[in-house]
């Protein structure tokens, strides 16, 4: 069965759909519940779902906006099912994203943004170049100071470390984008390290960025 992929406001998001939200979420260590979801939907723009027929299999809540003039996508909180098709439901997400990102910023090359508890999350940034942090990199003066501009976006600037890229958490889950890998072997082991200063229990996340370029975004067309 295909996947139906669709964006929309948050406003127009409803209870019943905040609920299947929760239910996914209750299958994993994150267990965002419905009122962690409806903050979500207050404090974002648009809601991404994805679903398998009448089965919601992931979301992801985010915006659309220009940081000092540089257009950016700024994923929220997004939880992708672990079914055996979720390499499916990922590119699902992403795809819309990049779609929306080219409607409102034509020939432009785009920050996209998120937060990350695990090394998994980096599949979502499979298209991207110049990632923030990477292997065998050391990051520039312009690229911490992205760093703490997102760290500020997402509220989190008073304990953010902008040379490993780490903002401490409040005692809960972080609102991530929680997602697991159906193949962890295929991770690049190098990114493991960035993820070892996370106090797991404090909820720290790893702020994590990359550029996806004007002609790349040209793909999503349609």
């Amino acid at each position: 069965m295909p996947f139906d992929v669709s964006t929309k406001d948050c406003a127009q998001l409803n209870d019943s759909e905040l609920a299947e939200m929760a239910d996914l979420c209750a299958e994993t260590p994150s267990r965002y519940e419905i009122g962690d979801l409806s903050k979500q939907a207050e404090a974002w723009v648009l809601v991404t779902q994805v679903r398998e027929g009448a089965h919601l299999r992931g979301f992801s809540f985010s915006t659309l906006e220009r940081i000092g003039g540089t257009p950016a996508i700024i994923l929220g909180l997004a939880h992708v099912r672990r079914t055996s098709k979720r390499d499916q439901v990922l590119k699902g997400i992403m795809n819309d994203n990049y779609r929306r990102a080219l409607m409102a910023f034509p020939d432009e090359d785009v920050l996209v943004g998120t937060r990350l508890a695990a090394v998994d999350g980096f599949e979502a940034f499979k298209v991207l170049v110049d990632i923030n942090p990477r292997p065998d990199h050391k990051s520039s003066g312009e690229e911490r100071a992205w760093g703490r501009r997102l760290a500020k976006r997402f509220g989190m600037e008073a304990d953010y470390d902008d040379k490993m890229f780490v903002a401490k958490g409040n005692g809960s889950y972080p609102l991530v984008f929680d997602h697991e890998s159906l193949k962890p072997e295929r991770l690049d082991p190098e990114i493991a390290p960035f993820f070892k200063p996370l106090n797991a229990k404090r909820g720290d996340c790893l702020v994590a960025f990359g550029w996806i370029m004007a002609e790349e975004l040209l793909k999503y067309n349609g």
